[in-house]
C-alpha cells in the first residue's frame, strides 16, 4: 500500500523544496511536477517527491481524514 500525504512547502531551492505538515519537515524533489510549485502551495507528497500541486482546502481536508481514519493526533493548519 502507497500513501502520499498532503505537506505544505516552506522553501524552494531550484529543485528541492522543504515541506512541513504538523511539525514533521521533510526536503522533497520538484523533479515530477507538472506545474512550478511556489511557497505556500500544498503539494502530495511520496517517496520524496511532490508529486502534484493541491489546493489548501482540500489538503487540509485530506489531513482531517489521515487524523481521523489513523487516529492521529495532529495540529491541523488554519
Amino acid at each position: 500500500m502507497c500513501l502520499a500525504v498532503p505537506m505544505e512547502i516552506t522553501k524552494i531551492d531550484g529543485d528541492v523544496a522543504d515541506v512541513e505538515v504538523a511539525g514533521v519537515k521533510r526536503q522533497v524533489r520538484l523533479d515530477l511536477m507538472s506545474e512550478p510549485a511556489v511557497v505556500g502551495d500544498y503539494v502530495i507528497v511520496h517517496a520524496g517527491f511532490a508529486l502534484t500541486r493541491l489546493n489548501r482546502d482540500e489538503a487540509i481536508e485530506t489531513l482531517k481524514l489521515f487524523q481521523q481514519g489513523f487516529g492521529l493526533d495532529i495540529t491541523l493548519p488554519e
